[in-house]
């Protein structure tokens, strides 16, 4: 009989504590995720999230339930007119533009894709049915061709954030407006501007507002009742407030029963935010950094907790990333002699001493740890890294002459230790679809690019290294170690052989660059990393 899996437990924002996860129908799962705001490239904070509820995703899967997950576009929107006036382009072709720039970046960081991804501009309908429900129940009023919602007509507003009223702050995104029977009323429609988007509706042309989109379109594909919305830390207030109070108030059943938060990306010890002019792009991370350690840098820290991003750490993760697949290629290579022979020999083989344990301590703290809140550091700091520890002392046996029999049992113990390390890695989607040795040739390539040279620079320079050590000139061959070490470039002598590989660069003492110098590069780390939240890390909202 099957294991069963552990309990999910999830950490609910509105509940303020971790809760066992129940969903509304026994076996499936219904997930509204908050997406970008289309109007230039994503950014890291956005990968941040996205990673976060890709996995979330996976693990539900895992879980065999069946998920429904709905991520939107919000594709007309201040930002969007605004973007598209300053470079002379129709704002739905910007907004097409960028969606599929974002399609691509979550490719690259592979993220799944969702089962929903609605646009604003496909769902105008369904925005303006609402609308006029809202209004209909006394909780919202046309003005001028706009339409505002009444806070002061739902009595349970804050119930999300926390806030009370004379607590906050009118005008969170725009001036306070004249016309409001309470500062803190926000938008549900816009009337029309002249040379924007608009459409028709019983109050006269115009868009839809901010918050009324994500109302309707969760209701549109998961009903007035689901299980999981998610979306970043900024969102909590004002659009995830407003989301509640929209949505109960268009429909008093309507209830979410968890609501996901992450939390925010810093730069460099300082808070990441587009008006500090400090972001950086997912394709700017990416064209000189795998995709591939981008993830594995932001699953290092628990997706709730602020996480510091900076060029030592991208680092790290990209060497970590190399040793996972350097590790599992190794075990390839030294099983194809073996692998056949170990599936068809008629003695059944056993597992070597340790392998047993090893493989169910592994699965063990993978299930645990992400039934846990999706505790992922965990995993790749201490459960991977033990068991890819084991494959390493493992594979040095084989060097060794050994039994045929115990040859096989190594066989078996990497094989199916292999296959429960590429289930976790499915999970928390760190798995290329390539093969191991298409995956560390683009780790190579991504260094080389770094580094500014090109892999023939490298074999040149190791040639002459070689020289050098022949002609007894090692102050020579060790600065020609040094300067490929500074560049990221590791040189290993492998017998009589020198190969290279990726690694941490050893950074030369220089002096500080202004910030403006090296906006080009992700800048060197400061020490003590201030936790202050960063704005619009999520969905641009």
């Amino acid at each position: 009989m099957a294991k069963k899996k552990p309990e999910l437990q999830l950490y609910n924002s509105i509940a303020r504590e971790k809760q066992v996860f129940k969903p509304i129908v026994e076996g499936k799962v219904s997930m509204y995720v908050c997406g970008v705001t289309s109007y230039d490239f994503s950014h890291i904070g956005h990968a941040r999230a996205y990673v976060a509820f890709d996995v979330l995703y996976r693990y539900l899967r895992y879980l065999d339930y069946e998920v429904v997950y709905v991520r939107n576009f919000t594709d007309v929107d201040d930002k969007i007119i605004r973007r598209a006036n300053e470079v002379g382009e129709d704002p739905r072709a910007l907004s097409g533009r960028f969606c599929q720039e974002y399609l691509n970046d979550m490719a690259d960081l592979q993220c799944l894709i969702p089962t929903h991804q609605p646009r604003v501009t496909d769902h105008v309908d369904q925005i303006k049915d609402m609308i006029a429900k809202i209004i209909s129940n006394g909780c919202a009023y046309a003005v001028d061709g706009d339409v505002f919602f009444s806070v002061d007509n739902f009595p349970n507003y804050g119930k999300l954030s926390g806030r009370k009223l004379e607590d906050n702050r009118a005008g969170e995104r725009v001036a306070v407006d004249t016309r409001k029977r309470n500062p803190f009323d926000f938008a549900l429609w816009k009337s029309a501007k002249p040379g924007e988007p608009q459409w028709d509706s019983p109050w006269g042309p115009g868009r839809p507002g901010w918050h009324i989109e994500c109302s309707a379109m969760s209701a549109q594909y998961l009903t007035h009742k689901f299980d999981i919305h998610g979306g970043g830390e900024d969102l909590i207030f004002p659009h995830h407030e407003n989301e509640i109070a929209q949505s109960c108030a268009a429909c008093p059943e309507s209830n979410v029963n968890y609501w996901i938060h992450n939390g925010f990306i810093n730069a460099n010890g300082e808070k990441m935010s587009k008006s500090l002019g400090n972001y950086y792009t997912i394709r700017e991370v990416t064209e000189l950094y795998h995709p591939l350690a981008l993830r594995h840098f932001l699953l290092g820290t628990h997706y709730r907790s602020p996480v510091n991003f900076s060029i030592s750490q991208i680092e790290i993760s990209s060497e970590a990333v190399f040793y996972i697949y350097q590790t599992l290629q190794d075990c390839v290579d030294a099983l194809s002699a073996l692998r056949g022979e170990s599936e068809t020999n008629s003695k059944p083989a056993r597992y070597i001493n340790g392998g047993q344990e090893c493989i169910t301590k592994l699965h063990s703290d993978f299930e645990t740890r992400l039934a846990d809140d999706l505790h992922t550091p965990v995993i790749l700091n201490a459960a991977l890294p033990e068991a890819f520890r084991f494959i390493n002392v493992t594979l040095n046996m084989l060097k060794k002459k050994q039994q045929k029999q115990q040859q096989l049992s190594i066989a078996k113990t990497l094989i199916d230790l292999e296959k429960e390390i590429k289930q976790v890695l499915d999970v928390i989607g760190l798995l290329s679809n390539l093969t191991y040795a298409e995956v560390l040739q683009q780790l190579k390539d991504k260094v080389l690019r770094r580094a500014g040279v090109t892999e023939d620079d490298v074999l040149r320079s190791i040639e002459e290294r070689m020289l050098a050590r022949k002609n007894k000139e090692f102050s020579k061959g060790d600065q020609i170690r040094s300067d490929l070490a500074a560049k990221g470039i590791a040189l290993m002598d492998v017998g009589k052989e020198t190969i290279w590989r990726p690694c941490v660069p050893v950074q030369q003492e220089k002096p500080n660059v202004p910030a403006q110098q090296e906006k080009h590069v992700i800048p060197v780390e400061k020490e003590n990393p201030s936790p202050t939240p960063a704005e619009d890390q999520s969905s641009d909202k």
